[in-house]
């Protein structure tokens, strides 16, 4: 069956395409990993180089990602490979810190004591295998040394809770290494996700991490985006997160939301978190879509739900809108007395 066939058969629409937003998702629906899944998001960013940036040596871009479903049977392999003993449940994350031996080795030490800080199980940490003649001359000049953390769930913990101590021990780490450490970051630690960002362009992501090439790395869901942001200078701490938003655009109101967010952060309170250890939840020294998502971040850590976060954050346009239900009105109505709306705009805009 040729492919204009097929599609007449489907719910797929061509005028619903739209093609400069700088990112995009490929799911596989059964949920089943495959290295399909993983090649096609590398070829499906390739395409998206137009919505970046190169820099003069040719190689140096803006900034790309992608992020995955867990590839589990890769990890466990890679994993045991290094020693590294998995349990049933366990997270992994990418860890960029100094190049230099002694000063990475103190980054990551901090990192550790922040996650044993949390009661869980720091399994070890795999040097990430990469090519950096993949990466032009200011890359290069920044390039940090990275690793592949493990961290093992204890026995008799939820994997709520486990991501909540995971989200507490990132930022314990993160700010124990502010201003010690300035390639320092974790663009992810979860038991869900895993993401690879290079400060590359995107044909030469694939090149510069060599895990992404390997046969064994399946997936059944990538999201892959192209620019770390839309008005920061590009470094690899950057990185946009991902971590709950795939948000590549602008925040009108940004430098409001970041500090409204900082004068109530000291009222708010959760039973599963301890706010001590994860102030200030909103990092003001990256993109506008990196504070978005550290907010909506800190709410679902907090305890609110999905919806009710995301409508916290990015309400509709209901003042005056008259066939609101009324009860859905009050919800935006008492909700706009603990959150100012975090008004964005597209990156194509």
């Amino acid at each position: 069956m040729d492919r204009q066939r097929w599609l007449e058969g489907t719910l797929y629409q061509p005028n619903f395409e739209q093609d400069s937003c700088g990112f995009g998702l490929i799911t596989q629906l059964d949920d089943k990993p495959s290295h399909w899944i993983v090649k096609t998001a590398i070829d499906s960013l390739a395409k998206l180089t137009h919505r970046g940036a190169v820099a003069a040596d040719g190689k140096s871009g803006d900034g790309c990602g992608l992020l995955f479903k867990k590839p589990d049977g890769f990890l466990r392999e890679v994993a045991a490979a290094e020693g590294i003993a998995l349990k049933a449940v366990y997270a992994a994350g990418l860890v960029f810190h100094h190049p230099e031996q002694a000063a990475g080795a103190a980054s990551v030490a901090a990192l550790r004591a922040a996650i044993e800080a949390q009661e869980l199980e720091y399994a070890g940490l795999r040097p990430v295998p990469v090519d950096p003649s993949a990466c032009g001359e200011y890359a290069l000049q920044t390039l940090p040394a990275i690793g592949q953390v493990f961290v093992n769930c204890p026995f008799g913990m939820d994997e709520m809770t486990f991501s909540r101590r995971l989200f507490m021990a990132r930022r314990q780490a993160e700010k124990a290494n502010q201003g010690r450490d300035d390639y320092f970051y974790v663009p992810t630690l979860s038991s869900q996700t895993l993401s690879y960002k290079g400060l590359v362009t995107p044909a030469n992501l694939p090149r510069f991490f060599l895990d992404l090439q390997d046969e064994r790395f399946e997936s059944s869901l990538a999201v892959f985006h192209q620019r770390f942001s839309t008005n920061t200078w590009p470094q690899w701490k950057l990185a946009q997160p991902f971590r709950f938003l795939a948000h590549n655009g602008e925040i009108n109101t940004v430098q409001g939301n970041r500090n409204w967010a900082r004068a109530r952060e000291r009222i708010m309170a959760s039973p599963h978190l301890d706010m001590e250890q994860v102030r200030p939840i909103v990092q003001t020294d990256g993109s506008d879509s990196m504070s978005l998502d550290n907010m909506l971040e800190g709410l679902l850590m907090g305890g609110i739900g999905l919806f009710r976060a995301l409508r916290l954050l990015v309400p509709p346009a209901w003042q005056n809108g008259d066939s609101t239900d009324k009860d859905l009105r009050a919800f935006y109505e008492f909700n706009s007395m603990h959150m100012e709306p975090w008004t964005a705009r597209p990156a194509s805009c």
